[in-house]
C-alpha cells in the first residue's frame, strides 16, 4: 500500500524536506503533498481574477484559490502532519488541522513545548504529538511498516 501524508504548517525551516528525506532514506511508500510554501505564490493565488483596490479582497479571493487545493488535498490523504512553528502564528494550520478532524482524517502535531497550551484543542484531536521531524519519521515507519 501506497501512502499519501499531507504536510500543513509553518514554511520557514526545512522540516518537511527533512521528514521527506527520512522516510525516502527508509524507503516508506509514501507520496506527500502540501499547500503552496512560496508565500508569494500563495498571496497572488487569485490575483488571476482580477486586481482589487483592498488588500481584504485580495486575501479574499487568494484565500479560496488556496482552500481549493488544500482542501482536496487534505480530503485524499490518509493523514497529515501538522507544523507549528515558532516565528509566527500559523492560523492556517490550524484552521487545517480543524479540517483533518472534521473529515475524518487522523493527523500528528509538530511543535515545541512552549506552545502545548495555545494548541491544547488541536493536539487533543491529533492522533500524536511530536517535538522533532525524526519522531514524526519513527511514527511514519511504525504506522506504514510495523516496525
Amino acid at each position: 500500500m501506497s501512502w499519501t501524508v499531507y504536510l500543513s504548517g509553518e514554511i520557514h525551516t526545512n522540516w518537511r524536506q527533512e521528514i521527506i528525506a527520512g522516510c525516502q532514506a527508509l524507503s516508506l511508500p509514501i507520496e506527500f503533498t502540501s499547500a503552496v510554501t512560496n508565500h508569494e505564490a500563495s498571496d497572488a493565488a487569485g490575483d488571476g481574477l482580477g486586481k482589487e483596490d483592498s488588500n481584504y479582497w485580495r486575501d479574499h479571493k487568494s484565500a479560496k484559490v488556496n482552500a481549493m487545493r488544500t482542501k482536496t488535498l487534505i480530503q485524499n490523504c490518509d493523514l497529515a502532519i501538522v507544523r507549528f512553528g515558532e516565528k509566527f502564528k500559523q492560523w492556517n494550520a490550524a484552521f487545517d488541522a480543524g479540517s483533518c478532524s472534521a473529515f475524518g482524517k487522523p493527523y500528528i502535531t509538530l511543535h515545541a513545548e512552549d506552545i502545548i497550551h495555545p494548541l491544547k484543542e488541536v493536539d487533543a484531536a491529533a492522533m500524536a504529538w511530536a517535538t522533532t521531524t525524526e519522531q514524526i519519521i519513527e511514527i511514519l515507519q511504525y504506522v506504514i511498516t510495523q516496525k
